[in-house]
């Protein structure tokens, strides 16, 4: 059996402090291959960011294990996570692209940030970089010398897409990346994202609290409620036989994927059946 990109094994996330600590993620197994695209899928508050920044390495988890590429990388140190996190093997891109670029300085230093950091590349190596990234995502490389506040919505988020590849990762952490945007520039950008991962052989972890938004993008679906994975399986499996009630309401809450409006009555009875 090949080795999994991503592993994570009995994860457990606890915040607060001493006598009023709240468990997040509540002993999270999660594996993704490479080249691999997974949904995941639950409401505000369920864990899924906090899932998402503990893979990065930016929250230490309170047991379990996560290896990326084989490593072991919840142990390491602080600077040695740092370091890590500069190969580039896991990128994010959020929901607000602001988030990721400095609103006072021309987007492709914001790219070329991450590529400066690495010894042995100099600036027409890096110029050379941030404009082939930006062909990739189908933008023209004078839009470099441009800032955030200059740029619209759809853009920005090729921005920070951009951002994230500059670096080949081979896993996108993607957390709700089309939900800001207008029905257009949503339809390109997944479009966009689709296409990336087929040429790069990306894998992909698509963040979202909206099945339907989701399920046409990926190979599996991860739900994931109060901070546990309560159902893990092929995207078509999960939607036409769900196991768990919660997974059942996202399907009836999407018509799309339901095959029409579950009745208000069904509702009741599935949020009954929660735990």
């Amino acid at each position: 059996m090949s080795e999994s990109l991503l592993r994570m094994t009995g994860v457990r996330v606890e915040r607060g402090h001493r006598g009023a600590r709240k468990q997040i993620l509540h002993g999270v197994d999660l594996t993704i291959d490479a080249g691999e695209k997974v949904g995941l899928i639950g409401e505000s508050g369920s864990g899924k960011t906090t899932l998402a920044r503990t893979i990065l390495g930016l929250i230490t988890p309170t047991s379990g294990s996560i290896e990326i590429r084989g490593q072991r990388v919840d142990d390491l140190s602080t600077a040695h996570r740092r370091a890590h996190r500069r190969t580039g093997t896991v990128q994010y891109v959020f929901q607000d692209p602001l988030l990721s670029l400095d609103p006072d300085i021309p987007v492709g230093e914001s790219i070329a940030e991450g590529l400066l950091v690495r010894v042995g590349l100099d600036r027409g190596v890096v110029r050379s970089r941030v404009a082939a990234v930006l062909s990739s995502v189908g933008l023209d490389a004078g839009i470099a010398a441009r800032i955030p506040a200059d740029l619209s919505g759809g853009q920005r988020q090729r921005i920070a897409i951009a951002r994230a590849l500059v670096l080949d990762p081979a896993l996108l952490l993607l957390d709700e990346p089309v939900s800001a945007l207008d029905s257009v520039n949503r339809i390109q950008i997944l479009k966009l994202l689709t296409e990336l991962g087929h040429s790069r052989q990306l894998a992909q972890l698509f963040i979202s609290h909206d099945l339907g938004a989701v399920a046409a993008l990926v190979d599996r679906i991860v739900v994931l409620y109060r901070g546990n994975i309560v159902e893990d399986g092929p995207t078509r499996q999960v939607i036409s036989d769900p196991q768990h009630p919660y997974t059942a309401l996202l399907v009836g809450s999407a018509p799309t994927l339901s095959g029409g409006a579950v009745t208000r009555e069904r509702r009741r009875e599935l949020r009954l059946r929660l735990p």
